[in-house]
C-alpha cells in the first residue's frame, strides 16, 4: 500500500473501479447490508471551535432522559436493534451524565446495542472528570455501552486539524482512544471527512494511518465516508464543490486502499443522497449504514434527504442496483 501507487490509482478511474470491484466482489459477495437504528443527538450545545461544523448552538438544546427514552422507545417498536448516540460538548457534563444515559436505556431496553460517544466525546468527559481515556471507557462498558462511532476523525493529519477543528483532539489522540477501545473489547467504526481544504495525499495518509490501526488492533468494523457538507458553516466558503466522479473514486479508493483489513466500506445516503449513494455500490461498497430516523448534524450543514428512511426502501435501492440486500447487526452479524 505504497502511497504514491494509491496517488497513481486515484488518477486512472476505470482501473481503479475496476480493481475496486473485484476486491468487492471477492469479501462481499454481492450481498449489502444496513442497519435498522435510530440516532439520537442528545446535545447541539458544545465548547467547540470546529469550522465545518453547523450544528453546534451555544443556548441550544440538552434532551432530558425523559426525551430520550421516548425516542428509543419508539426506535424499539420499529424494530431497531441499534441506538447511536452523539452530541456536542455541552458545558458541564461528566463522565457520570454519559454513563447514566447508557444505563437509563439498558434498564428498560436491555437487548438494544448502544453504539454511542465519539473519541472527542471520550477524550472530553475524561478530561471534566480526572480520569483517564481508558478509565472513563471501562465506566461506559459497565453502563451498557456496546461500540462507539469513529468519529472525530475528519483528517487524521494534523496540518488540517490545525486550520479545520483545531481546539479538538491530535491525531496522536484519536488513534490513542480508538486503540484503548479496542483493547477494552470496545469495537469502533473508522471515518474520513473529505472534500473541504485538504489534499488527496491527506486523504491517502489518513487511509494508511487506519490500516496501520487495523492490522495493530483488529477493532474497526467497517470505514465510513463522509463528504464535507458546505452549508451554514465557516469553512463550507473555502471548499470547492465536489463532482460525482470525484465522489465515486474515494470510496472505490477507500476499498482498494483498506482491503482486506477493513471489509465493510460504507456510503453514507443522508450526506450523498440515497441515488448517488447507492451508485457507489457498483465501484466497490458494501454497506449502507443505517434507517436513522432521526439526523440533524448533515442537515443544519445542507443535506436535503429526509432525516430517516425505511428498511423497504434501503431493500428497494439496492435490488435496483443488482445487490442483495441484508440486514445487519451493529457489529455485522445477519439479522432474520
Amino acid at each position: 500500500m505504497d502511497p504514491a501507487a494509491l496517488l497513481s490509482l486515484y488518477r486512472e478511474p476505470l482501473r481503479l473501479f475496476r480493481l475496486a470491484n473485484l476486491l468487492r466482489e471477492e469479501i462481499c459477495g454481492d450481498e449489502v447490508s444496513y442497519v435498522v437504528n435510530r440516532n439520537i443527538n442528545f446535545t447541539n450545545r458544545c465548547v467547540g471551535s470546529c469550522s465545518f461544523c453547523a450544528f453546534r448552538r451555544a443556548d441550544g438544546y440538552l434532551l432530558t432522559e425523559e426525551a430520550i427514552l421516548e425516542r428509543v422507545e419508539a426506535a424499539e417498536r420499529s424494530s431497531a436493534t441499534e441506538i447511536c448516540l452523539q452530541g456536542g460538548l455541552a458545558p458541564g457534563l461528566v463522565l457520570e451524565d454519559y454513563c447514566r444515559i447508557l444505563e437509563a436505556i439498558k434498564e428498560d431496553y436491555p437487548l438494544m446495542h448502544l453504539h454511542a460517544y465519539s473519541p472527542m466525546e471520550v477524550l472530553y468527559m475524561s478530561e471534566s472528570s480526572g480520569t483517564t481515556p481508558a478509565e472513563s471507557i471501562r465506566e461506559l462498558q459497565r453502563a451498557g455501552l456496546g461500540s462507539m462511532p469513529g468519529t472525530a476523525a475528519e483528517i487524521l493529519v494534523d496540518r488540517v486539524r490545525g486550520e479545520i477543528c483545531p481546539s479538538k483532539l491530535s491525531t496522536a489522540q484519536w488513534r490513542e482512544i480508538v486503540t484503548t477501545a479496542h483493547r477494552l473489547g470496545v469495537p469502533t467504526t473508522s471515518t474520513i471527512l473529505y472534500g473541504h481544504v485538504e489534499r488527496l495525499e491527506d486523504r491517502i495518509a489518513h487511509l494508511l494511518l487506519l490500516r496501520e490501526i487495523q492490522a495493530e488492533t483488529g477493532g474497526f468494523t467497517e470505514f465510513v465516508l463522509l463528504p464535507f457538507m458546505p452549508k451554514n458553516n465557516p469553512l463550507g466558503a473555502r471548499a470547492r464543490r465536489m463532482e460525482i466522479l470525484e465522489n465515486l473514486k474515494m470510496h472505490a479508493l477507500a476499498r482498494v486502499a483498506l482491503h482486506p483489513l477493513i471489509p465493510n466500506i460504507q456510503a453514507s445516503w443522508v450526506k450523498l443522497g440515497r441515488d448517488l449513494a447507492a451508485r457507489t455500490l457498483l465501484w466497490g461498497t458494501n454497506d449502507l449504514g443505517g434507517t436513522l430516523m432521526e439526523e440533524n448534524i448533515s442537515r443544519t450543514a445542507g443535506a436535503t434527504e429526509a432525516e430517516g428512511i425505511t428498511p423497504g426502501e434501503l431493500s428497494d435501492l439496492i435490488e435496483r442496483h443488482g445487490r442483495i440486500p441484508v440486514q445487519r447487526t451493529t457489529l455485522y452479524g445477519r439479522v432474520g
